[in-house]
């Protein structure tokens, strides 16, 4: 059976940068698997605001 865990990543300024890199570094040395990013906010223009970085791991 796996576990899953949900992490809110925030896009910011001009050019949309995030420090979703470094999240998954993160979370990876911990032992969690990263699996999809998934946009949940975005602008009224379509851009992403924001998206979930999905984790699992094997208990």
């Amino acid at each position: 059976m796996y576990k899953y865990i949900y992490v809110s990543a925030n896009t910011s300024g001009l050019f949309n940068k995030s420090n979703h890199r470094e999240m998954i570094d993160k979370y990876s040395s911990e032992g969690w698997r990263f699996i999809a990013a998934i946009p949940v906010i975005f602008s009224s223009y379509g851009a992403i605001k924001e998206f979930d970085l999905v984790f699992e791991k094997q208990e």
